[in-house]
């Protein structure tokens, strides 16, 4: 008996053993399985080319996937900008002024301002309250890269001007340019010669929409306004009513906008400026009875490249697109405000601390780089560069990127990974190639980390334009919610 089952127990261990090694090689085939899971789910290979302007204009085939009023939007310093001048390198130059902006953003936040003077008709300058400006101004103005054309004044004059979510009033240079004018493409607008052109009265209801307290020229009862930007660039004027024509069959009469008597800045040759903010002047709210509140806009993924702006239904958007509820920020309710709450790097979650967003977040069309609380930037910048290890690191002269590389001489293909930002309401925006790597060279091949922490931890979130690139990102505000559709535009 103790023989035969001291033979059982051996079969028993052997068949044990068998079982145990196929196990451990199934395992092991599994894990393999993961390992060599396709690297394309989470990361992007690209042709280098692909993140880099070409000198020739090439308009998207995509348009606007929306039924209301489409303009095209262009960048104005690309080739199929009528602004456009090959004088020199202007990416490095693009990322100093962004600053600027975020300076200027924080300081409306923070409630520090300055008064900005306001020119009367026989040119003299007087004093009032304007949008808040930055203790430590920037060099020059960090918004309005991208321009759409529309048409002011009956007859029509086309003007360039750039549009941004994270200001109100719209504006424009206008003769007889009391105090001064900048140079710009198109020919100055004249409202002597528009027959739908008025000033608004300083008893007027229109006056008192104004952010800022408005001015007023007593002898003429004239309401005027008065806006300066974080650069110390600045426009002030008459707040007027005229004609604006989107498209030929879109127009919006009796539309509030600012006709700059005196203006100055490196505005860079556009006429002026067109607000999406979300302020009663703005031009959302001025036209919500005819776009309820409803507008979208695709960045196209470089300078040489078309996209759109579009006011009025966007059909939905389609299944494809994903919202996320918008928020009013108590300290700035022109701001379009997310509820930002995880980053994920190659597939992998950042460990984020719960605190980390508590300042808040705004999605911002003039902001360029988005920034981040130092806390998350400082994980994101871990694993990103531990993702690319096998590309060289550089130092560069531009002191807002610190995670640059030297792409040139990895042939015409490169590996990075997949970025993407986790949203409530169950919204992912998985950024495009060109919405991670900034080219700070054009064309030598050094690449950065399109990403900057903040200094303070009062400082907003920004989601800045580079990372909304290709996205049809969708304004619902009448329905309290912003959208993210993938492939809006090339």
């Amino acid at each position: 008996m103790g023989i035969i089952h001291i033979s059982s127990f051996l079969s028993y261990c052997f068949l044990a053993l068998c079982l145990l090694c196929s196990l451990e090689k199934a395992f092991a085939l599994q894990r393999k399985d993961l390992k060599e899971t396709p690297s394309s789910q989470h990361t992007h290979t690209v042709q280098l080319s692909s993140l880099l302007p070409s000198s020739i204009c090439s308009p998207s085939s995509s348009v606007a996937k929306d039924k209301g009023a489409s303009l095209k939007v262009i960048h104005k310093y690309g080739p199929c900008s009528q602004l456009h001048r090959d004088d020199g390198d202007h990416t490095k130059s693009i990322v100093r002024q962004d600053q600027a902006r975020v300076d200027w953003i924080n300081s409306r936040l923070f409630k520090k301002s300055v008064p900005a003077a306001t020119v009367a008709s026989n040119g003299t300058r007087y004093e009032q309250d304007a949008t808040t400006l930055p203790a430590k101004p920037g060099q020059v103005l960090g918004t309005g890269n991208y321009i759409v054309t529309v048409g002011l004044g009956t007859p029509k004059e086309d003007l360039s001007l750039a549009f941004d979510t994270g200001s109100d009033l719209t504006w424009t240079q206008c003769q007889p340019c009391a105090k001064s004018c900048y140079s710009q493409s198109e020919a100055i607008f004249d409202p002597s010669k528009s027959t739908s052109y008025s000033n608004v009265s300083c008893a007027s209801t229109d006056c008192s929409q104004l952010k800022s307290d408005p001015g007023c020229i007593e002898e003429t009862s004239t309401c005027t306004y008065g806006v300066r930007y974080g650069d110390g660039s600045y426009t002030e004027g008459y707040f007027s009513k005229d004609r604006l024509t989107l498209t030929q069959s879109d127009v919006i009469d009796n539309f509030l906008f600012g006709c700059g008597q005196n203006n100055g800045g490196l505005f860079r040759g556009a006429a002026g400026l067109l607000g999406l903010g979300r302020n009663e002047v703005s031009i959302v709210e001025q036209a919500a009875d005819k776009y309820n509140r409803l507008f979208s806009y695709c960045l196209p993924s470089t300078t040489s490249s078309t996209g759109y702006l579009t006011f009025g239904d966007s059909g939905g958007g389609g299944g494809s697109v994903q919202y996320t509820p918008l928020i009013t920020l108590s300290r700035s309710a022109s701001f379009y405000a997310l509820n930002l709450f995880g980053i994920s790097v190659g597939g992998r979650q950042l460990e984020i601390p719960p605190t980390a967003f508590q300042s808040g977040t705004i999605i911002d069309s003039g902001t360029v780089i988005t920034r981040l609380p130092a806390a998350v930037y400082s994980a994101l910048r871990l694993e990103f560069r531990t993702e690319m290890s096998g590309y060289p690191l550089v130092s560069t002269d531009v002191e807002l990127f610190d995670t640059c590389y030297d792409l040139s001489g990895s042939g015409r293909t490169v590996e990075f990974p997949k970025i993407a930002f986790s949203l409530a309401g169950g919204a992912t925006v998985d950024l495009v190639p060109s919405g991670i790597m900034y080219d700070l060279s054009d064309s030598q091949g050094t690449f950065c980390l399109a990403f900057a922490g903040n200094n303070d931890e009062r400082q907003l979130t920004i989601f800045g334009n580079v990372q909304q690139k290709t996205f049809q990102v969708v304004y619902d505000v009448g329905g309290a919610r912003v959208g993210f559709g993938p492939g809006g535009c090339s």
